[in-house]
């Protein structure tokens, strides 16, 4: 039995539109609306030409003209050279498309060891680890969750929970159309995991978070 909150899970709709909808959300937590998103669709399918995938976007960090562009290969796997590689690239293409007027600094950085989580592919890769999720709106008067990841199944996050009521952690599944943050926890098993998977990386936690 998987309890879900009262209000939890998708309409039902045709497959095709279903199918459809979810290909969308599949970018609403790599770019935000805005130039964030504008760069990614400019940015993904060079990246993609080179073998890589882009995991985040965001501007106007820091000092408000800060471009942190947070990539990977195909595997998870991400090396130094391989951001040196992806943000020459990014660099020339910007050059010439100039998407953001004035000056900006770009950084071309691995998604770190506490990666945020952004793709349903993401929620499938890292199941079995610890997890900290945030809706954009409150589900039963409740908006964060943590707990061990689940998979990924019908539009859904599917995340193990202690719920009130129930003598044993629960999984639940939260609407990633929902879903405005989502990053793993650090615990020693990840570390392991992590420099298992993807050999020497930046263990920063991201954008500064601890």
């Amino acid at each position: 039995m998987r309890p879900r909150l009262a209000t939890m899970g998708l309409d039902q709709q045709d497959g095709a539109q279903a199918a459809g909808e979810i290909a969308q959300l599949d970018t609403h937590l790599v770019a935000a609306p805005g130039t964030a998103r504008r760069i990614f669709e400019m940015i993904a399918p060079v990246a993609a030409d080179i073998n890589f995938e882009i995991v985040r976007i965001r501007y106007g960090l820091q000092d408000g003209q800060t471009l942190q562009v947070m990539a990977e290969r195909p595997d998870g796997s991400m090396v130094v050279a391989g951001c040196e590689e992806l943000s020459r690239t990014i660099s020339a293409l910007l050059d010439v498309e100039d998407p953001i007027p004035g000056e900006y600094n770009l950084e071309v950085s691995s998604p770190g060891i506490d990666r945020p989580l952004t793709r349903p592919k993401d929620f499938e890769r890292w199941q079995g680890f610890d997890a900290k999720i945030e809706l954009g709106e409150p589900i039963d008067g409740r908006k964060r969750f943590r707990g061990l990841i689940q998979g990924f199944e019908n539009g859904e996050v599917l995340l193990e929970v202690e719920l009130e009521g129930f003598s044993e952690p629960q999984v639940i599944g939260l609407p990633f159309e929902q879903v405005s943050e989502a990053k793993l926890v650090m615990t020693d098993s990840l570390i392991k995991e992590s420099l298992k998977r993807r050999g020497p990386i930046d263990d920063t936690p991201s954008d500064g978070e601890e």
